[in-house]
């Protein structure tokens, strides 16, 4: 990738070679939504990046706060997606706090044990369904 770096890149392109996002479509949604900066500006998905470039991404709750060291326009396996950028060291500590608020909050608020069956099943959608007549 090292041949690369002198050329431009689109910025939802480069967020789908870095494995921030399964397909170009998705990352073209997240940046129309307001989830990425570009240089703390909202951006487009056909910005171009340069290397250098400071690229904050959201997902869920968590924020990635990258820099960009290389560019490519081609999707390869996570070792060399993680190459393209390096991440604050601020950031990675905020991610890693809140992943652990969110394990701790889900220690104290546990799932159910099993799937319901038929016949809670069918009491749960009565049950929803009185009472969105009730509130409609």
């Amino acid at each position: 990738m090292s041949g690369l770096q002198s050329v431009r890149v689109r910025l939802d392109k480069w967020l789908w070679a870095a494995r921030f996002y399964k397909t170009r479509a998705l990352a073209v949604e997240a940046i129309n939504g307001g989830h990425v900066r570009l240089n703390g500006q909202r951006a487009k998905p056909g910005a171009q990046l340069q290397i250098g470039d400071q690229v904050t991404v959201r997902k869920q709750s968590l924020t990635f706060e990258l820099r960009v060291r290389e560019l490519s326009q081609r999707r390869g396996p996570a070792s060399v997606a993680q190459q393209l950028y390096a991440e604050d060291a601020d950031s990675v500590a905020r991610r890693e706090a809140e992943l652990a608020a969110r394990k701790e909050q889900a220690r104290f608020n546990p799932g159910p044990g099993r799937k319901p069956d038929k016949r809670e099943r069918r009491k749960i959608i009565r049950f929803v369904n009185k009472y969105h007549q009730e509130n409609s």
